[in-house]
């Protein structure tokens, strides 16, 4: 019996049969496969850059428009990641029959043009529509890429494959951050994203007519494909029986809450408890204050977060080669060293030191990408991957993406004004306070290590 069988049947629902093996991405040179990484990464970089990039803009808009951070922390959060999760699994279910390259290439058009429409917004309520625009688009985006991905790349480099595309997030999050702020300073936050936006409408294009379909094209197939495929009821009743799923969904869910949470916040967090400093070291570079910490907090965030994600995958792929559960001990320590970390920054009176701090927390940031989403690929049957994906990151971005910023923000303005307290200490112990989640995040990280053998798949 296989393990797709056992499972079904200690579940006890119907079998789920796989689909045809109508092509493989053994069939692919090494060649294409690292344009094909190279390309997918370049398109999540500018899914993460259009995401991000009202972090740095935060401050501005909130002065031009009159906001609160709770309305910060709105559409930064919850107005983007609602549609973006609920989208995410049918567009994935799509993906499982259809062009994973088309779904891409529509999805990175959607996306691309909302964010350039972000900039003429004139209210909060018109920012807001913006921003649920871009989540519907990016909704298609990680999904399929992490269904081609696993079919690209043998088993043994799923990890690594993956933790390389995940790069896109802090690489996108450093240009969305540095080059929001800087053309933030010279023309405004509404020219900066236009800036960000318009050249995904370019990479569409080139993803549609490049990026191959593993599955065969030939009508037959392709109909027998999507005859075999489980159905929605089916996937979930199969991944019920995954508690190793369930672990690292929940785990990866608190961490993004952190994550996201304190994103929007960081730089005004800089501007609001050290503006004199910033305005001294802005001055040393012949920048502004809101372009200086673009700059800096996009450099230290988006390096330390490409070795975060690179490192991630890389010991993932070596120590779950000597023992699966061994791949998720680097994650749980690195999100519970990262906690008291990040708090010593808060509370670090000189800004520079504060800064230099950072550097840590960010360096560890990412080690979850890689073996999170490996294992979601190798959990479930072939004919299942972009859903789970999908299904993962509902979870994810629910919790973190869309309550993160919000209860952040929310949390800021009631120390703020509730305690009065001042917005200086409001969103320092609102960052504080997300930050102690990551003892949680790490012990579910830790549990999930007990059952993960027995659960893999493929």
């Amino acid at each position: 019996m296989s393990p797709t069988d056992a499972s079904v049947a200690q579940s006890g629902a119907k079998a789920i049969p796989l689909a045809p093996e109508t092509a493989s991405g053994a069939t692919l040179g090494p060649g294409y496969r690292r344009y094909a990484l190279l390309l997918l990464l370049g398109i999540y970089i500018l899914n993460f850059l259009d995401r991000q990039v009202i972090n740095i803009l935060a401050e501005p808009i909130k002065q031009d428009l009159g906001l609160a951070d709770w309305q910060i922390g709105l559409m930064s959060g919850l107005a983007f990641a609602l549609f973006y999760t609920v989208l995410g699994v049918p567009i994935a279910r799509v993906a499982e029959t259809r062009s994973r390259p088309a779904v891409i290439a529509a999805a990175l058009t959607i996306w691309s043009g909302f964010t350039a429409l972000c900039g003429v917004a004139q209210n909060f309520v018109q920012l807001c529509l913006f921003r649920i625009g871009v989540g519907v688009g990016e909704a298609g985006c990680t999904p399929p890429a992490h269904s081609l991905i696993t079919d690209y790349v043998p088993k043994s480099r799923r990890a690594s494959a993956l933790a390389f595309y995940s790069m896109g997030v802090p690489l996108g999050s450093l240009l969305g951050m540095a080059m929001g702020g800087v053309v933030a300073d010279a023309y405004g936050w509404r020219v900066a994203f236009l800036v960000a936006g318009l050249p995904g409408l370019a990479f569409a294009v080139i993803a549609w007519l490049t990026l191959k379909e593993t599955r065969s094209r030939v009508r037959e197939d392709v109909a027998a494909a999507r005859a075999a495929q489980p159905s929605f009821a089916e996937a979930m009743r199969l991944l019920a029986r995954k508690r190793t799923f369930w672990l690292l969904a929940l785990a990866a869910a608190i961490k993004s809450f952190i994550s996201y949470g304190q994103a929007p916040f960081v730089a005004s967090f800089f501007l609001r408890n050290h503006p004199d400093q910033i305005t001294g070291l802005a001055a040393g570079f012949d920048l502004k204050s809101v372009g200086f910490l673009g700059l800096a907090l996009g450099l230290i965030s988006g390096l330390c977060g490409a070795f975060s994600s690179i490192a991630g995958g890389w010991i993932a792929d070596r120590t779950s080669a000597r023992n699966v559960r061994d791949c998720l001990i680097a994650p749980a320590l690195a999100v519970l060293v990262s906690v008291p970390v990040f708090i010593l920054a808060l509370l670090t009176p000189d800004a520079r030191l504060a800064l230099a701090i950072l550097v840590v927390p960010y360096a560890l940031n990412y080690f979850w990408y890689g073996p999170v989403y490996g294992t979601t690929q190798g959990i479930v049957p072939p004919n299942m991957r972009a859903t789970a994906a999908a299904i993962l990151l509902f979870v994810i971005n629910l919790i973190g993406l869309g309550l993160g910023p919000l209860a952040v923000g929310l949390l800021s303005d009631y120390v703020a004004n509730g305690l009065d307290l001042g917005p200086g200490a409001g969103i320092r112990w609102a960052l504080i306070i997300a930050s102690l989640f990551g003892v949680l995040s790490a012990g579910l990280f830790w549990a999930a290590r007990k059952t993960i053998a027995q659960e893999m798949e493929s």
